[in-house]
């Protein structure tokens, strides 16, 4: 299960970084946290700028809805999730793990 924290912004989105992986994909859930691997290296905020797309592909979000919120250099980060609610976004996590 994902701990989705409400905030007056948006909702924050726990995130488990696996940079310079094989393939950009949702991975599946690590320790209360959905894991998202991509090719690009820790360096320079490419792999944040990554985390985002693939997030945004996978989640069907706008560039607007979504900001790293924490974590910047760390493995495990948080993101701002706003214009969409709770019980949405869980269900678009859901069924972007079914499909992998």
């Amino acid at each position: 299960m994902i701990d989705l924290q409400h905030t007056s912004e948006g909702i924050l989105l726990p995130v488990r970084a696996q940079p310079k992986a094989r393939r950009n994909a949702v991975a599946g859930i690590h320790n209360g946290r959905i894991k998202v691997s991509v090719t690009e290296a820790p360096e320079k905020g490419k792999a944040n700028r990554a985390l985002i797309q693939v997030l945004r592909k996978y989640l069907s979000l706008r560039k607007s809805q979504i900001a790293l919120h924490s974590g910047e250099t760390n493995t495990d980060k948080q993101f701002l999730i706003s214009g969409i609610d709770a019980g949405e976004l869980a269900s678009r996590i859901e069924t972007s793990l079914r499909e992998q």
